[in-house]
């Protein structure tokens, strides 16, 4: 309860900065609260009954509806509420609160009748007469401002506990969340900004508003500046340069999807987003001094010039230490020789009714003879042959009842649910997404550090390309000595959404064993949508591009055009007695005529257009009906739903109560499983006949209509058009201007940043390697789960010459002896080194 008393102090000293208590021009009731009707578990959010003692406003009852963010809401007890009478459209009037606090009596009766109620466990209402008696009327006030005055009344311990503890915890969270709403933060926003820094809420925003944007998902920037400008923070206060350095740095990686950021680049985006957001010049040795600082405390990483936040810095280590660990534990396996599975792959040929060529061949008996092995190719080039060939052949080997699937030591697993499902309808056995397999719940910050081993002896990981590096991270930390594993995946895809391009890295290291295939073996009736594909891939138009042809066609139309034209087609398909949920239409971007979210209010009109009585919510904007395909936008593990999953809606209650607000929800199919969506959750769904290229991944679409117009320029690139075009199945309908498909065909999209190929070949291969002890993090934890790293020899000086972050590995340092104080003057003429004393340190330690 000390650090409340801390954030009430606070709360007092700036209550003109946080938002004062009440406004006296504002509406206000007081009364007490004697009922709650509604509280959200997420957030702050409560609807509370109240029976009137005072106000300001025209009422005829003698109780109201109030809402808004409240913390820990006591019944029985009075509150003064300001803020404003809204009319709902559904509850009628109610009392809107924007700030609140508990209403102390200012009369002799009113406090004694406080102090001496269950509220104070130990004050009676002697002891309050007692209080009262000495303080006077405005005891309650003068002991909060003063705490030592308790030591005055002649209570015991326990009776100054009890007065202090509940003053204290009356009054400290409710500031914290008047202090946030003043803010202008929402309900939810306030409720994750107070779950992670509890008491100290104010006092860290009073301190460093930049760690709003450091910690809390969700405020930029630019959000926190303003915070910070508003309390008087100056342009190039360390605060406001570290935070956005950190802006930089996650929006490099989030945004981009790069592992690291050269220094150069890194100092030039800062200098830029400070300078832009005050209007004023910064001086860059100002943000290099920052820079080593947040070194120092080993708060980044940097290797080579290159920044990294420290997640993803061990991250890729960890990815690379795990497969190497994995790799290893070969050694101790008996697996079965070559020449055994190529006579018992004949028999299985036999059992199946099929012939492998031999490079099919060569791939299978290859991943049973590897404890990490790397599958890829393109469309139609066999991936699925080879994985049902694997699991056949090594549940012969290992005497496994493929039917027994509750007992199945074969594990299947892909990134996303439609993929899963996809998997589990070629190979005919369970298969799941990655987050399930893994027992992950719901981490809205992020993925846990450490998950349990995986129960099984055979792993088959499918579209791996769409895995980042946080999700590879856990995925290889659970998988157990003695397992095999089979990354199955198409490299020239989009990389993941998540930073990193941990497939493409993995293949490119070429230390894992690893088969690509590049036969088309699917040919016939459906070979123009997959010829298409790898000519894209090759980088070319093929000369039918726009010829009609069996499973494909091609329609010139202008970016005005489109809306009317893929009504047309879908019209036509439906007509045609193509079932709905078979036209799936793509795009690479959600503004503008040619859009996602025009098409989709296009697409729902032709697809679900509204009926009399049909039940219906409003979410952000757009209409959801019953009927309507959603897209779920979050990963919610405990509903086992996933970001990309598509469902259905096929219920909507949107509640029956008149006394008080009722949980309404919607009811959404996936697949086959049913979930009920809370309201506060619907911000988690969209409309799905349309969706964006990145969503599509993991699924396959019997019909795919696909806009490219030159409005969608900046999104142009090869492989966002292949992965488009390979997510069609039986017909591709191509729509738009042919230059538009052709710029994206020319367009190569960059490499990510990264440094897994880099770290695989340090473990994995010959590099030059130095053992090293833990990392920092590492030691702070008792149960470390790799107890040696393994990283390239290098010296991480650096000296700020011309405003860049330079790398002195290649100079040698000669004089031990000089100056005692780092300044920048100094490293500027490179008398003293910045890390010194720090000779022998390598990124891992940081």
């Amino acid at each position: 309860m000390e650090k409340v008393a801390g954030s009430k102090k606070v709360a007092q000293e700036n209550i003109e900065l946080f938002g004062t208590p009440q406004l006296r021009d504002e509406a206000y009731v007081v009364g007490q609260v004697t009922q709650v009707f509604f509280q959200s578990s997420a957030n702050f959010y409560k609807v509370l009954l109240v029976k009137i003692k005072e106000k300001n406003f025209d009422w005829s009852e003698n109780t109201i509806t109030v809402t808004g963010n409240f913390a820990d809401i006591k019944e029985e007890t009075p509150y003064r509420f300001t803020g404003r009478l809204v009319k709902h459209p559904k509850y009628g009037q109610q009392f809107q609160a924007e700030n609140y606090q508990t209403e102390v009596p200012n009369s002799k009766e009113g406090i004694v009748t406080y102090l001496s109620s269950s509220q104070f466990p130990g004050i009676g209402e002697k002891t309050a007469q007692k209080i009262v008696g000495q303080l006077g009327n405005d005891a309650v006030n003068l002991l909060l401002q003063d705490p030592q005055k308790v030591e005055e009344l002649g209570l015991s311990d326990n009776q100054k506990k009890s007065l202090l503890a509940n003053l204290r915890a009356d009054q400290g969270i409710e500031q914290i969340i008047i202090g946030l709403n003043s803010l202008g933060f929402s309900s939810n926003m306030a409720a994750r900004i107070y779950g992670y820094f509890q008491e100290d809420t104010l006092n860290t925003i009073h301190d460093d508003p930049y760690q709003l944007s450091i910690h809390i998902n969700g405020i930029g920037f630019y959000r926190a500046d303003q915070i910070a400008e508003q309390l008087g923070f100056e342009a190039d206060d360390s605060g406001r340069l570290r935070g956005a350095i950190f802006h930089v740095l996650y929006d490099f990686s989030s945004s981009d999807g790069n592992i690291y950021i050269p220094g150069d680049l890194l100092l030039q985006k800062v200098q830029q987003l400070l300078e832009e957001g005050r209007n004023v010049q910064i001086d860059p040795d100002k943000i290099a001094d920052e820079l080593i600082n947040l070194l120092q405390k080993r708060s980044l990483v940097v290797e080579n010039n290159n920044f990294y936040l420290k997640k993803y810095f061990y991250g890729e280590w960890d990815i690379a230490t795990e497969l190497g660990r994995i790799m290893t534990s070969d050694e101790e396996q008996q697996m079965p020789t070559k020449e055994q599975l190529s006579n018992d792959l004949s028999k299985i040929e036999t059992q199946m009714n099929i012939e492998y060529d031999e490079v099919q061949k060569e791939a299978i008996i290859a991943a049973l003879t590897s404890t990490v092995f790397l599958l890829t190719g393109g469309p139609g080039t066999g991936k699925t042959t080879i994985i049902n060939a694997i699991v056949a052949l090594y549940a012969y080997e290992n005497n496994i009842d493929l039917d027994n699937v509750r007992h199945l030591p074969i594990l299947l697993a892909a990134p996303t649910g439609r993929a899963a499902k996809r998997m589990s309808e070629m190979t005919g056995l369970p298969a799941s997404t990655i987050h399930r397999l893994l027992g992950i719940n719901g981490h809205e910050d992020g993925l846990p550090e450490e998950v349990d081993d995986l129960d099984g002896t055979l792993l088959i990981i499918d579209e791996t390309s769409m895995v980042d590096t946080d999700l590879m991270k856990v995925l290889v930390q659970s998988i157990p000595d003695k397992m095999q594993v089979i990354f199955v995946g198409d490299r020239h895809q989009l990389p993941s959404v998540g930073p990193g391009q941990v497939f493409a890295d993995m293949l490119e290291s070429d230390v894992l064993p690893k088969k690509e295939l590049t036969k088309i073996y699917r040919q016939g009736e459906f070979s123009s949508i997959i010829s298409l594909a790898h000519a894209v891939n090759e980088g070319k138009i093929p000369a039918d591009f726009s010829q009609q042809q069996n499973d494909r066609s091609f329609i010139s139309c202008s970016a005005q055009q489109v809306p009317q034209v893929i009504a047309k087609i879908t019209e036509v398909a439906i007509r045609k007695n193509n079932n709905k949920d078979d036209i799936q239409v793509l795009a690479p971007m959600y503004r503008g005529p040619a859009g996602i979210d025009n098409l989709n209010e296009l697409l729902q009109k032709i697809m679900n257009p509204h009926r009399p009585r049909q039940k219906k919510i409003e979410v952000k904007g757009h209409q959801l009906r019953i009927g309507d395909r959603v897209l779920q936008l979050v990963n919610d593990p405990e509903k086992n739903i996933y970001n990309g999953d598509i469902g259905e809606v096929v219920g909507i209650d949107i509640g029956n109560k008149k006394e008080k607000a009722g949980p309404d929800s919607v009811t959404v199919s996936f697949e086959q499983n049913e979930v009920e969506i809370e309201k506060k959750d619907w911000k988690n769904l969209t409309l799905a006949y349309c969706l964006s290229i990145h969503k599509s991944q993991g699924g396959e679409f019997p019909i795919v209509i696909l806009p490219m117009v030159k409005q969608f320029s900046r999104m142009f690139a090869r492989n966002l058009l292949y992965t488009a075009i390979t997510r069609a199945k039986s017909k591709l309908i191509l729509v738009g201007d042919i230059d538009s498909f052709k710029q994206s065909v020319s367009k190569v999209s960059h490499n990510r940043l990264t440094t897994l190929t880099q770290r695989l070949q340090a473990e994995l291969g010959d590099g030059d390697l130095v053992e090293t002890e833990d990392d920092i993090d590492q030691q702070n934890s008792s149960e470390s789960s790799i107890n040696e790293k393994k990283i390239p020899k290098q010296n991480q000086d650096f000296n700020i010459k011309g405003n860049v972050i330079k790398d002195n590995s290649s100079q040698d340092t000669e004089n031990t002896q000089g100056p005692h104080i780092l300044t920048v003057e100094l490293i500027d003429s490179q008398q003293i080194d910045p890390m010194i004393g720090m000779q022998g340190l390598v990124p891992y330690d940081f």
